[in-house]
């Protein structure tokens, strides 16, 4: 024994690792566990923050999705080249957005600006309505509420709300999304090569059923835009409702968000009819029911048959969320998001049941067993059997 070791001082030393020690199995554990929290509050932190990007690239995917079902569409009629389909898709939808707007765009200018002067005066004959009962403020407090009401929206949406801001918005959604559809197995790759090995078949399994889910979700989506913009121009015309061709073309866009775009196109409909009369009013409100109805009970089943079917108060709900925190955006991308974590859950369950029937076992508290057998050399493993207690 040395003369200067702590032995012959009577001095004990502890030779087992220190809780400050990373050889400690019980602080690697607890570092791994702290890591994976602390991983997920800078994931969160980083979503909020670039959420406008994020949104962006998920309208691009949207777009991309779209354009890539035509593209297939296309090719079980005409067997050429990923490209030129491609390009005769894009071609196709530029001559019809470009000729509608040739073909009608003084006449659409003009019911714009009808539609607004009408919008005003049905406006104020409500608020005057609304006032004489008592039930509304006076207009000094309703500018008052306004500019609060416009002070209060968060830079997420402003950006949004700006003409110049959805402008650039929609032109890189645009081209993030022909980019995506020009080479998707390039970036389908680039996501498979981030997942571990052992998990690409599940993970290329669950993105496949997305994209589908996302295509067919949009190709209806699409068919009752058609559906409802030429179906909504035809009968309010008949009907003598003024600004038919401008109502049609509103409805059909709106019909891309549902219930909330259908509910504006319809406020827009009645307010436009009862301005040329009660007849033309009562016609209105038949047609938007009558419209409507027929793409709830027919349309919407069959697009749902194929793609996940979406509770109503769910995709109302995720609506009311996306479009308080992100924006007109995020209202417009509400439905395809909870279709695509749909999928997700449900890719998941399955794996989950595969898994579980392959064991027979119970899964719950497997990772405080395997906690423990760290903490405790020879302890016996997760979903192994505790021995029995010594008398």
């Amino acid at each position: 024994m040395n003369a200067n070791s702590p032995e012959s001082e009577g001095i004990r030393v502890v030779h087992e690792p220190g809780p400050n020690e990373m050889r400690d199995p019980m602080v690697r554990a607890e570092l791994k566990r702290a890591s994976v929290w602390f991983g997920l509050a800078i994931g969160v932190a980083l979503v909020v923050l670039l959420i406008q990007p994020l949104l962006i690239i998920f309208g691009a995917l949207v777009f991309a999705s779209m354009l890539d079902g035509g593209v297939r569409l296309l090719g079980r009629v005409l067997p050429l080249p990923r490209g030129i389909r491609l390009l005769l898709v894009v071609l196709l939808v530029i001559a019809f957005i470009g000729g509608t707007f040739y073909l009608t765009g003084v006449q659409i200018a003009i019911q714009a600006e009808q539609l607004r002067t009408t919008l005003e005066v049905q406006g104020d004959r409500v608020m005057s309505w609304i006032a004489s009962l008592g039930l509304m403020p006076g207009r000094a407090d309703l500018a008052g509420m306004a500019q609060q009401a416009l002070g209060s929206i968060g830079r997420l949406t402003s950006a949004v709300g700006s003409v110049l801001g959805a402008g650039a918005s929609l032109l890189m959604v645009m081209s993030i999304g022909l980019f995506i559809a020009i080479e998707p197995r390039i970036y389908e790759r680039g996501l498979q090569w981030m997942v571990p090995v052992e998990a690409r078949d599940q993970f290329s399994v669950t993105i496949g059923r997305m994209a589908r889910t996302l295509r067919v979700l949009l190709a209806g989506r699409l068919l009752g835009m058609v559906f409802e913009g030429l179906l909504t121009w035809i009968l309010l015309s008949i009907a003598g409702v003024p600004m038919a061709l401008l109502l049609g073309i509103i409805t059909g866009i709106l019909a891309f968000i549902p219930n909330i775009g259908a509910f504006i196109s319809g406020v827009l409909m009645v307010s436009v009819g009862f301005s040329a009369g009660v007849n033309e009013g009562l016609w209105a409100i038949a047609i938007y029911f009558g419209v409507q109805t027929f793409d709830g009970y027919v349309l919407i089943p069959i697009v749902a048959k194929r793609t996940v079917d979406l509770p109503p108060a769910l995709t109302l709900s995720a609506q009311i969320l996306a479009s308080t925190l992100f924006g007109v955006m995020g209202l417009a991308l509400a439905d395809p998001m909870v279709a695509m974590i749909k999928v997700a859950l449900e890719s998941e369950a399955e794996r989950a049941a595969r898994a579980g029937a392959g064991t027979n076992q119970r899964r719950g508290f497997s990772w405080r067993l395997g906690h423990r057998q760290a903490l405790v050399p020879g302890a016996p493993a997760a979903g192994e059997p505790l021995p029995p207690p010594q008398l």
